[in-house]
């Protein structure tokens, strides 16, 4: 369910990379004309786009728009015009390293994707980064936090609706022990996330949540300061309720004491095609005003108008 507006006419790849070319010339670089295009493209044009550019021109797209833009609005247009499973490759590995190490970002991407766009993922990992996804992840964890995350990243999950009641009442019976003796990184508490299948998950939560009269969720916020606890709740919030989960990483991004330009920039990025409708659903109803009105009232200038085209806005 995307809010992404292509236009009704779509111009040849060619006369596009013509056009960006044209934007990149000249005493200044012509952010609008970038906007109008690559905002408005799907991912299949954009790869069209980048293809054609390469051959035209002799240089990949995303060289020419890492030397043409710059800060916030740079890493919109690049992280929107790569391809899904590249720009998923990309942020896992920026996650993976010391400066900029998130295992929120890595458990996101594991959790919010369907089982073949994880593996998907991990190929395009593979192939730009020659290593895997989960020895990066292994290496650049410890503790509790890998014994999660590992089995995430690794994960292909059985990706249909049909559901075994008999294991979701028995796996929701062993879910409330573990934690009740609060062994909430118990190999039965992992296994039991990181393999099921997102209709399984549901169906033993719901279970839990009837059988014990408490959502797992709270349960497991037995000790608020706890992170590996906020990052397994967090984990459980992607698999079963994703809007939820990402309107509250764009309310943090936003209501932070200077706005969280990365966390902002990944979610709009990664979800214009998926999800961004149910989002700005659940952003509504959560905060009471519209996304388009927080984001235009934290950004400005060309990253506004980026963010704002990829979230469907008005009439762009």
């Amino acid at each position: 369910m995307a809010t992404l507006k292509v236009p009704a006419h779509v111009p040849a790849p060619s006369e596009d990379a013509e056009q960006l070319r044209k934007a990149f010339e000249g005493w200044g670089t012509n952010e609008q004309l970038i906007i109008d295009i690559l905002a408005h493209r799907n991912a299949a044009q954009r790869n069209l786009i980048r293809k054609t550019y390469r051959e035209a021109y002799g240089e990949d797209l995303l060289k020419s728009l890492d030397e043409e833009l710059s800060s916030d609005f740079e890493r919109a247009v690049v992280l929107f015009t790569l391809d899904s499973a590249e720009r998923d490759a990309f942020l896992a590995h920026e996650a993976t390293k010391r400066f900029t190490s998130s295992h929120w970002v890595l458990m996101e991407i594991a959790c919010t994707r369907s089982s073949h766009e994880l593996f998907n993922v991990r190929k395009a990992y593979h192939d730009l980064y020659k290593k895997s996804l989960e020895e990066d992840v292994a290496h650049h964890t410890k503790g509790d936090y890998r014994k999660l995350l590992v089995p995430l990243v690794s994960a292909f999950r059985y990706q249909g609706e049909e559901v075994n009641m008999t294991l979701a009442r028995s796996e929701a019976k062993i879910l409330r022990e573990k934690i009740s003796d609060k062994q909430y990184s118990d190999e039965e508490v992992i296994r039991i996330v990181t393999t099921r299948s997102k209709a399984q998950l549901n169906a033993t939560l719901n279970h839990y949540n009837t059988a014990f009269g408490n959502a797992i969720n709270k349960d497991l916020k037995a000790d608020p300061e706890d992170e590996f606890l906020k990052l397994l709740r967090a984990a459980i919030k992607c698999l079963t309720v994703p809007e939820k989960y990402f309107e509250k990483v764009l309310r943090q991004a936003i209501n932070k004491l200077g706005t969280d330009e990365w966390a902002l920039t990944r979610v709009v990025a990664t979800r214009a095609e998926v999800d961004m409708v149910r989002i700005k659903e659940e952003y509504q109803r959560r905060n009471s005003v519209t996304l388009e009105k927080a984001i235009a009232g934290d950004t400005s200038g060309d990253y506004e108008k980026m963010l704002l085209a990829l979230i469907g806005a008005g009439d762009v």
